[in-house]
């Protein structure tokens, strides 16, 4: 039974109640029942605190009821008012501790991120960074209607706390939004004050760069900081994709050129966690390209730049790219199956539009 139901069922029991309970049935008279009911301690009285609490079972506490700390970070409380918070609230709410995080990892709290600073809120009391908790929750949020303190807050924490240099925080930095907003620079800092050296990280900056980065100064000084896209090839802790399956997945033929200048390989096969994988197979199979449309300029991309449609998937040795294709019965079967055999890879112009022209519909 659904809890709008059960409400209905347990209010018409109460109003039976009280008519039982009362002379006459109009109204006024359940009314007068109700009160008299309410203003004394009969047996009556607690069927109703009963009834309450089985309506309310379930719902949220009151915000009322809740600390300054918890009521600042409950969406359903109202917007946060700046200044509302003193730090003897930040010391005696259980909830604390891990504040920063909470408030980072949805963006209708953010407005309470500098005002949880600005009462002492440590990042490093949490777990989980607030700034990793931010760049899992959404791949690229929008930061147009951020404040300029809130920007100013997650400068702040990816300042003062270190483990904010992780691969899933350089692509939410490194995302168009991010860079729109400014906080691309925190990169450059970090560049500039050594947390990005090699050999001092567990993840390759270049693997975690959005691929809109790729092929920007950011890049460009990276590589000159001793960083290779052969290296970014190795295993990471994080949530998102590498920065070469993601230029697949979003049909970025700039970085892509990119990658296969650097790793002409990576066209025909990409190392994974387990298994090596097929990026031929990989754009062919459904779900997987942010825009399906592209599926055939990829599928011809590839194929140029040496993709072999005659090799076996990784993760079934009896099945081929092409087999796969007819499988899925895909519209380019034909594509694939009028490739050469052992085709050298070709380096096309890094431009969406001439690359699609060059390669064909």
């Amino acid at each position: 039974m659904s809890r709008l139901v059960l409400r209905w069922v347990l209010l018409l029991l109460a109003a039976s109640g009280l008519v039982a309970t009362s002379a006459c049935t109009t109204p006024a008279s359940i009314a007068l029942g109700a009160v008299g009911v309410a203003s004394d301690h009969s047996m009556g009285w607690e069927i109703v605190k009963h009834l309450h609490a089985k309506l309310t079972e379930g719902d949220p506490a009151p915000c009322l009821t809740l600390d300054p700390v918890e009521r600042a970070l409950s969406p359903r409380c109202g917007e946060f008012v700046p200044g509302s918070l003193k730090p003897a609230d930040l010391a005696a709410s259980p909830f604390g501790a891990c504040a920063l995080a909470t408030a980072a990892g949805d963006a209708r709290l953010w407005p309470a991120l500098p005002g949880l600073l600005a009462v002492g809120a440590r990042p490093e009391t949490c777990a989980q960074p607030a700034l990793v908790a931010l760049a899992q929750a959404t791949e690229c949020p929008d930061l147009a209607a951020a404040s300029p303190e809130v920007r100013g807050a997650f400068v702040t924490l990816a300042h003062t706390d270190p483990r904010s240099v992780q691969h899933d925080v350089v692509r939410w930095l490194s995302c168009p939004a991010s860079r729109a907003a400014g906080l691309g620079g925190v990169l450059d800092d970090w560049l500039a004050s050594g947390a990005l050296n090699p050999g001092s990280l567990s993840f390759s900056p270049l693997a975690a760069l959005d691929p809109s980065a790729i092929g920007t100064p950011l890049s460009a000084a990276l590589e000159a900081h001793g960083h290779t896209a052969q290296a970014a090839l190795g295993g990471y802790v994080g949530q998102r994709n590498t920065g070469f399956e993601e230029a697949l997945r979003t049909s970025n033929w700039v970085a892509l050129d990119w990658w296969f200048d650097r790793v002409p390989r990576l066209a025909n096969r990409a190392p994974g966690p387990q298994l090596d994988w097929l990026p031929l197979a990989r754009v062919l199979t459904p779900g997987f390209l942010a825009a399906p449309e592209s599926r055939a300029g990829m599928v011809g991309f590839l194929i140029a730049h040496g993709a072999d449609p005659r090799a076996r998937l990784p993760s079934d040795p009896a099945q081929t790219v092409i087999g796969l294709a007819r499988t899925l019965n895909s519209p380019q079967l034909a594509m694939l199956d009028a490739a050469p055999p052992g085709l050298e890879p070709v380096h096309l112009v890094a431009s969406n539009t001439r690359a699609l022209r060059l390669i064909g519909p």
